[in-house]
């Protein structure tokens, strides 16, 4: 997901200490190192001696029986925290088709066709590999379709400074796209049993936080109940609760009104700057979601015995993980590299002249970089704690690294490349 920029200054010294922790969780490095360790702590803890204990933790229970909510550890982590992390992208999303990129469709339709090109390749050659796997294993098919942003973004901030800005603004762009439509897959194809009475009640607490958000409300002593309280009743209605929280995120403001609107500044007649609330949350509930609620849905997410060299050749052996890395290493880049290039043939459309193919191939394998929404889809296919989730997160874990590895390496040398020649046309 596409990260947003802290927009409201904080002049007062009694916020110092938060401003500098809210910055630091903005950063798209630290949000890759926060998932990044809490995946190998994870990955140590479950094959240690620690393990029982891991997974006594993830798989306590807790929470009233009588509102579906007895849940265990690591699925409060996956309905409940994460329900935060997509509250960001409904925000994101919103802002983007308002004011942002996707606003103007000549410039959204090179990374939106990319995006799709990049969800629908991986989960056909996911379908191919698997199609005599039995149904079961078909189940999956939307696992390597997910692109992690934070993963991705980290990836490029940390390898390549220098290269066109152009790179970085195409990743993001198709990011927004690439959650949009895992939002809906997860919505259509992984609900099971669906109960509307819930559904329908969820309305009313969703329309007062509507209400509330429009007028100008920011207090979270009203906003938070009802967040909470919609997000249960979805949950109660069978459609995955992380929903809720992109729909909670659709209905925020992102225009300044008379009445929704945060003061951010002064221009240079030093009158009042004011940004919509949609900018406003996603910068308060962005730090929320970078260090605590994906991280933690990461630590207990990703935690697989692997049974050691024995355990990893019997994964790899598996066609539901064997789909997995052909999708997210093979498809991704095939997907996103090949649409682009076929929307280019049409007249009038191209890539920025900044950028050259090799750039949008390293990007397009390091989109194979899938991590968050990838295990999220594993554990709705499959079950938590089943087999077949095993091999998933040894699949896609597997896969986000190879993914790196060889973008990191393609982008790496550009980047080498385009700093060399900022170099000499400097000296120039």
């Amino acid at each position: 997901m596409a990260s947003a920029d802290s927009k409201e200054p904080f002049t007062q010294a009694p916020h110092s200490i938060f401003r500098g922790i809210h910055q630091t969780l903005q950063s798209d490095t630290i949000g890759g190192a926060l998932l990044l360790g809490a995946t190998i702590l994870a990955l140590v803890l479950a094959n240690t001696p620690l393990a029982p204990f891991y997974d006594s933790v993830r798989d306590f229970r807790f929470g009233p029986e009588a509102l579906h909510l007895n849940l265990s550890v690591g699925a409060w982590a996956a309905d409940g925290l994460l329900a935060i992390f997509f509250f960001v992208v409904g925000l994101e999303l919103k802002e983007e088709f308002v004011v942002g990129k996707l606003r103007n469709p000549r410039t959204a339709i090179l990374p939106i066709a990319a995006a799709v090109g990049g969800v629908a390749v991986p989960a056909l050659i996911y379908v191919a590999i698997n199609l005599n796997a039995g149904e079961a294993a078909l189940r999956g098919w939307a696992i390597p379709a997910a692109t992690d942003i934070a993963f991705a973004v980290a990836v490029i901030a940390v390898i390549g400074r220098s290269l066109p800005p152009a790179l970085r603004t195409f990743l993001l762009t198709l990011a927004v796209v690439d959650d949009l439509l895992a939002i809906s897959i997860i919505a259509i194809f992984y609900t099971d049993d669906l109960n509307p009475i819930p559904l329908l009640i969820a309305l009313v607490p969703l329309g007062l936080f509507a209400l509330a958000v429009n007028r100008g409300v920011r207090s979270i002593w009203i906003l938070l109940p009802l967040g909470i309280a919609t997000w249960a009743l979805v949950h109660a209605s069978g459609i995955h609760a992380t929903v809720a929280g992109v729909v909670l995120g659709f209905v925020v403001p992102v225009v300044a009104s008379k009445r929704a609107r945060v003061e951010v500044g002064k221009d240079a007649d030093g009158k009042p700057v004011y940004d919509g609330l949609a900018a406003h949350f996603a910068d308060r509930w962005g730090s929320i979601s970078t260090g605590l609620a994906v991280p933690v849905f990461a630590f207990f997410a990703a935690g697989v015995s692997v049974g050691g060299f024995a355990g990893l050749a019997e994964s790899f052996q598996d066609t539901i993980a064997i789909g997995i890395i052909a999708g997210l290493v093979l498809g991704k880049a095939i997907g996103i590299t090949g649409t682009t290039f076929l929307i280019t043939r049409i007249p009038g459309l191209r890539i920025d002249p900044s950028l050259k193919w090799i750039d949008i191939m390293g990007m397009s394998f390091v989109a194979g970089i899938g991590f968050t929404v990838s295990l999220l889809v594993g554990e709705l296919s499959f079950g938590v704690g089943s087999e077949s989730d095993d091999h998933v997160k040894v699949g896609v874990l597997a896969a986000s690294l190879f993914a790196a590895i060889v973008g990191g390496a393609i982008l790496g040398i550009r980047n080498r490349q385009y700093r060399a020649t900022s170099g000499v046309t400097e000296r120039r």
